[in-house]
């Protein structure tokens, strides 16, 4: 006998809609307030509406910094680490779920025991071996110590623990396909989800990263987004409307991130969901 299809309620619908107002509304807002002039953020009622000072902030937020520039580096670099991470870490992930070699537990938990280590006591020896190297001001300052991370690692060696059958890769060992070639071909499609998730991930971290390139990078000449808005949000008086117009175009870039993964992410999401019409 068939299983009964249950439908979700409007308890449920109404949960989903009030969760997705939430995490919409402060967008919405920014765009809103980004606007309208600097008076919009002082009014008793807040503002719902769109006005008719978009392009006159977008035109200010460029000429008060090179935020054309901004954008280029923080693509630059969130592109950059985003691709590394995913390559370097499925590599390392794959070897530490599937080929055996000796230490490789050990090694493991040495690894994932770096995590435990906060950020900020990295930032000091990072930032004297960056001037050692002659990196301040540089954009390699802040991609090379995000190449790799031990979370990565994590990510993708529990994607390849569950997706990746053990006999299936033995199979194409006896068929004398070797190890890179079976990461490639038996590997990378099974974590594809996974991946894309960790890549999704990478990239709104390094984006969205400020205190160590506001360390290492020079403000006026090499700035990343979120620096740029720092000097927007500097001065004696900050012009809120500026600042939020230059919010909404830093994110601009990860939603369209969002909307070009957004079915493989989905795709992950949907592993192990049981079919409601399978008959027991």
């Amino acid at each position: 006998m068939a299983e009964r299809r249950r439908r979700p309620g409007f308890l449920v619908y109404g949960a989903l809609l009030a969760v997705v107002a939430g995490s919409v509304f402060p967008l919405y807002w920014s765009f809103v307030v980004s606007t309208r002039d600097g008076s919009a953020i002082a009014e008793r009622t807040p503002p719902l509406t769109p006005g008719g000072h978009l392009l006159d902030n977008v035109r200010e937020v460029f000429d008060k910094v090179d935020f054309w520039l901004a954008m280029q580096n923080s693509l630059i670099v969130s592109g950059t680490v985003t691709v590394s991470n995913v390559v370097l870490s499925s590599l390392a992930g794959f070897a530490f779920a599937r080929l055996r070699f000796r230490g490789r537990d050990t090694l493991f938990l040495l690894l994932i025991g770096t995590v435990m280590v906060p950020t900020q006591l990295g930032i000091i020896p990072l930032y004297m071996v960056v001037s050692e190297l002659g990196w301040y001001g540089e954009l390699p300052a802040v991609i090379v110590p995000g190449l790799v991370s031990a979370f990565s690692v994590f990510w993708m060696r529990q994607a390849c623990e569950e997706a990746i059958p053990r006999e299936l890769l033995d199979a194409a060992t006896m068929d004398g396909c070797s190890i890179l070639r079976g990461y490639w071909h038996v590997g990378l499609p099974a974590i594809r989800p996974q991946a894309a998730v960790l890549a999704m991930l990478t990239f709104m971290a390094a984006w969205n990263d400020f205190f160590f390139p506001l360390v290492v990078l020079d403000p006026h000449d090499s700035p990343t987004v979120q620096v740029a808005l720092s000097t927007l949000a500097s001065g004696y008086y900050t012009d809120y409307a500026l600042m939020l117009t230059g919010a909404t175009l830093g994110v601009i870039p990860v939603i369209a991130l969002f909307v070009l993964l957004a079915r493989h992410i989905v795709q992950g999401a949907l592993r192990g969901v049981p079919n409601p019409d399978l008959k027991r």
